[in-house]
């Protein structure tokens, strides 16, 4: 037989393109359209629907930029199109709002509303119809809001854009409305274009020798042949029955299975600002409710609280409607927290939270206590998640990104991940490599290849909907699911919930494959780093939410002061919003990262207020200033979370002596030397007499880079970078500064178009020199790191994460090591051989490399350099330009607990009281911190304690409560009692417990009942 398969493809696809699809409707009639347009701002519907609309004929062009226009559709069915029941035709409407591609979510968007303000679907390129009630009158009276939202993604070139903020995207009208008609589906053809584009995706996922894939083959050619393309309507039916046998062929009982869960990941922020995430939530929720409404097996999960609250607050029939879908089974909530975060850059605390805040919502709105934690599209995950996870009452894991490696694959796709502390946690990959699946024969093709499982395992998962810019799933999506729920040479497929996949998942796996330790992302590394006054604004919110906690819960205790509970919910979710992984990391447009700033400027100033307020309980009025300590470790002679008196530091006055060619700064603890280019060229830890910085090397060096990452610019910082760099060794100016406490350089240099102010001090009886830099960044395209190396045998370098730290490889021995060029750290890294190390500290920095090499004199040389600001131009072209100020330490001779407790210290800035304030708890054991302090989230008035053994080594402690306790008792982060670790014991005002390394452990005291409370 001669082989015509390429020819007879070709035929299918034209027939598909020019007779099948053109007649799925039979007849179309326009209707009047009247627009109320150019709004700069959303306006509800209320406002909307009692305004006059002028009439307007098509094509109609409309739209600046992030500007919205309401359109007024009005008009009559047919009489004959009506025919209640009839499942042969279907009556929609049909609109074209301007759509420029097929991507929905990242161009322009509407949503159809009734007259009485109730919703009816969202409209797109890929679901631009809006049903018409069969059983009506056949009127027509529809309100649609039409968001001009800009195409910023384009075609990913990641060329500079103006789009990302409205102030410099022009006036340019962008759409134009090309259609607005009643229309009459034939559902046969739909059916049948159903049909085809199964098989034919089947077909070309199947190896050319495979039987299946000529068998296909024919039964298409088969349907071309039976369907006149002059009569597509009258011969679809015997379309259908041409392809009908093939289409019942079962799948291999040895097939691999497919749960499909409807799904629509959507960016809170993004290519778009938070006010229209609002808006695409509200799209989304409600063509999945639509579709819910008509499909009653159709299932959808949402993992963000924030878009559900949202819709609670401003779309209350859309809640009121998920939560009736919510209570039938078909909308799922699922993840447990706040949003989709980023998880290598928040904080401990808030990375916590994000379940409080998440569950605590699910709980109390729907009664669902959700099992999973879903975070599909994050840049990396630290190894402190998996407990963090099992400590919120949580039991599985999924995630998508992690194939989004560039070095390496991933082993398995359904393991046990194991964390810091030795937590463990049921994870699954998605093997066909998309939170956004169409249940295309390509998605499914993928799962099966590339599911790295098969031995053990036969189910994977698949998330289908379109996502990033919403859009959900779509009634073509659940037609390919019915038709490959057994299909021969495909996986099988069926629609269920997250949580039955797991049960199903957990249950054939009985002794999963283990994965130790963070899961990486080889890709996005930039991340770290870009936007850095987003980043520190994230920083300083999360370090005055603990005072904040602390002296109000504190207050309240020993004074009977008011809790402020409202305030600091309401601050929590809004800092627990901006950790979402296209904010926090520095990847979104303009607009965002500006209201971002804007939010932390408030937030800073009411932080300030609650924590003055709850201190102002405790002033004596003696006019003495006294030192609040909100760090969990005693700080100048006041004891943890405690205020009182300072003890004046140990130690003589620091010198500081000036040469033509250095100056020496000297406290008795440490001895910097500073050339004439202003650089560290030695740093002699004067106990030891050892000096930290190699030989012929110096630190406290500004080394800027070429920074072109291939794509992905402001996420990436691709290898290559490391080969372009220039020393700014240039010197403005060195002054010298001294006082009875302090000693002090102000170092400033200029570089391209940047202007850089180091101010180096030196403390009495503190052995941290401290690096104050500010910065007038003015550089595109270059990453700015400061580099110091070190005369140290670094095999590794420990960086802290939530809860504790790694330790990540200096060298590159294999692919994974060679992949981690720029790393994650919080607060703090240490750089240290057997009984010495060096630990450097910072207030606002996340990224950061260190390399070992070997010098001519066969010594070693650890150089750990923290990355200060990057300039990519995509999204937002202004990205990091214009001050910032990056305060760092540098403390020789440190071990890890002192590496620790400088990054609480440069975290949480010296802060006065007017009175002493005796701490509620205290811990007896140096490694056992005491992250939280507040009040329970029931307002109860219970005390809340957070603890965690912060040096990876097991620690058995005493916690002193110093107040009326009526009992304790362990609870999860969600602060529900659960089972007491082995071992732990309360006698009413002490707590004794051992943790093992990086454990962290929450506890719930019981207040002993007072007349007033």
């Amino acid at each position: 037989m001669h082989d015509n398969r390429l020819i007879t493809e070709g035929r299918i696809d034209r027939f598909v393109r020019d007779s099948l699809i053109p007649a799925l409707y039979i007849q179309t009639v326009p209707l009047a359209i009247g627009v109320w347009d150019d709004l700069d701002e959303p306006l509800p519907f209320t406002h909307a629907v009692a305004q006059d609309y002028r009439p307007i004929e098509l094509p109609y062009t409309w739209g600046r930029a992030w500007s919205t226009s309401w359109f007024h559709v009005t008009g009559q069915v047919p009489k004959g199109w009506l025919r209640g029941d009839d499942a042969a035709t279907r009556v929609e409407l049909v609109i074209d709002l301007g759509f420029t591609h097929d991507r929905p979510g990242f161009q322009v968007e509407g949503l159809a509303f009734r007259p009485d303000g109730t919703t009816v679907k969202s409209i797109n390129p890929r679901s631009s119809y809006v049903p018409v009630p069969q059983n009506g009158d056949g009127t027509v009276d529809l309100y649609i809001e039409g968001a001009a939202n800009p195409d910023i993604a384009g075609d990913w070139t990641w060329k500079p854009t103006p789009l990302g903020e409205k102030s410099t995207a022009g006036d340019g009208l962008l759409y134009v409305l090309g259609q607005c008609d009643a229309a009459l589906m034939d559902v046969t053809v739909w059916e049948l274009t159903q049909d085809v584009w199964t098989l034919d995706g089947l077909m070309k996922q199947l190896p050319v020798e495979s039987p299946r894939r000529h068998r296909i083959l024919g039964a298409l050619e088969r349907m071309v042949d039976v369907v006149d393309p002059d009569e597509v309507s009258a011969t679809a039916a015997a379309g259908r029955e041409a392809l009908a046998p093939i289409l019942a062929l079962p799948a291999s009982p040895s097939s691999h299975s497919v749960v499909a869960v409807g799904h629509a990941h959507i960016d809170s922020a993004w290519l778009w600002p938070i006010r229209e995430t609002i808006r695409k939530c509200a799209r989304t929720f409600s063509s999945v409710i639509a579709l819910m409404d008509a499909d009653p097996e159709f299932r959808f999960a949402c993992s963000s609280a924030q878009q559900l609250k949202w819709m609670k607050d401003g779309y209350p029939e859309i809640f009121e409607r998920i939560k009736e879908k919510v209570a039938a089974g078909q909308f799922i909530p699922v993840g447990g927290m706040w949003v989709e975060p980023d998880m290598n850059l928040p904080g401990a605390e808030a990375m916590a939270r994000q379940f409080v805040a998440g569950k605590r919502f699910f709980l109390e709105e729907f009664g669902v206590d959700t099992r999973e934690a879903w975070v599909p599209d994050t840049f990396g995950y630290s190894g402190a998640i998996p407990q963090i996870i099992k400590a919120s009452g949580t039991d599985w894991f999924l995630t998508q990104k992690i194939s989004w490696n560039q070095t390496n694959t991933m082993p398995h796709h359904t393991f046990l991940w194991e964390g810091i502390d030795g937590t463990r946690v049921f994870t699954h990959f998605p093997p066909a490599d998309t939170y956004a699946g169409e249940v295309s024969a390509a998605d499914l093709a993928r799962a099966e290849r590339t599911f790295h499982d098969h031995r053990d395992g036969s189910v994977s998962l698949l998330p289908f909907g379109f996502g990033d810019g919403g859009g959900g799933p779509t009634r073509e999506m659940m037609a390919a699911v019915r038709r490959t729920r057994s299909l021969e040479g495909s996986p099988t497929v069926e629609v269920d919930t997250p949580e039955r996949f797991f049960e199903r998942a957990a249950a054939e796996m009985t002794e999963p494959p283990v994965w130790s330790g963070e899961l990486y992302l080889e890709l996005h590394r930039g991340s770290y780093t870009t936007q850095h006054r987003t980043k520190q604004g994230n920083r300083r919110n999360e370090h005055w939410l603990r005072e904040a906690e602390l002296w109000a819960a504190t207050a309240a205790v020993r004074t009977g002061a008011e809790y402020p509970y409202d305030d600091l919910e309401r601050i929590w979710q809004l800092v627990l919003l901006q950790q979402f992984h296209d904010i926090l990391p520095g990847t979104s447009i303009a607009w965002v990262h500006r209201e971002v700033e804007q939010n932390n400027r408030e937030l800073a100033a009411q932080l300030q207020t609650l924590i003055a307020s709850a201190l102002a309980n405790f002033d004596v009025g003696d006019g003495a200033e006294y030192l609040a300590n909100a760090a969990p470790f005693a700080r100048d002679g006041v004891a943890a979370l405690s205020a009182g008196r300072r003890t004046l530091r140990e130690g003589g006055a620091p010198t500081l002596e000036q040469t033509a060619d250095r100056h020496v700064l000297d406290n008795g603890l440490v001895r910097v030397v500073v050339d004439a280019d202003g650089l560290i060229v030695s740093l002699v830890d004067l106990a030891t007499g050892r000096d930290a910085i190699a030989p012929g090397a110096a630190g406290n060096l500004l080394q800027l880079h070429r920074d072109l990452p291939n794509q992905w610019d402001a996420w990436d910082v691709d290898d290559h970078y490391q080969r372009v760099v220039s020393d700014e060794t240039g010197v403005d100016a060195i002054t010298a500064a001294q006082d009875a406490d302090t000693v002090s350089l102000t170092i400033e240099r200029s570089f391209g178009r940047s202007h850089v102010t180091q101010v180096l001090r030196l403390r009495a009886g503190n052995p941290t020199l401290h690096i104050d830099n500010d910065i007038d960044w003015h550089e595109r395209r270059k990453m700015l790191k400061l580099a110091f190396p070190l005369d140290i045998h670094a095999d590794r370098v420990a960086a802290e994460t939530q809860f504790g730290h790694v330790q990540r490889p200096t060298h590159s021995n294999t692919s994974w090591d060679a992949a981690r060029f720029e790393l994650c750290a919080h607060r703090w890294v240490h750089v240290a051989e057997p009984g010495f190390g060096v630990a450097i500290a910072n207030e606002s920095s996340y990224g950061y490399d260190a390399l070992r090499s070997t010098r001519a004199d066969g010594g070693t040389t650890t150089t750990a350099r923290v990355s200060l600001l990057r300039g990519p131009t995509f999204p937002d072209p202004v990205a990091d330009e214009g001050r910032h100020t990056i305060d760092l330490s540098v403390r020789v001779g440190a071990d890890v607990r002192a590496a620790i407790r400088d990054g609480y210290r440069i975290n949480l800035a010296e802060r006065s009281a007017l009175g002493p304030v005796a701490p509620l708890v205290r811990t007896d054991h140096p490694a056992v911190l005491v992250e939280s302090l507040k009040l329970a989230e029931d307002r109860s008035g219970d005390v809340v304690v957070r603890l965690y053994e912060s040096e990876g080594a097991r620690a058995a402690a005493e916690l002193t409560l110093d107040f009326d306790v009526d009992d304790v008792v362990v609870t999860d982060l969600i602060e529900r009692e659960i089972a007491a670790p082995a071992g732990l014991a309360h006698d009413g005002r002490s707590v004794r417990f051992t943790l093992r390394p990086f454990q962290l452990l929450t506890l719930r005291i019981r207040r002993t009942p007072s007349p007033d409370r």
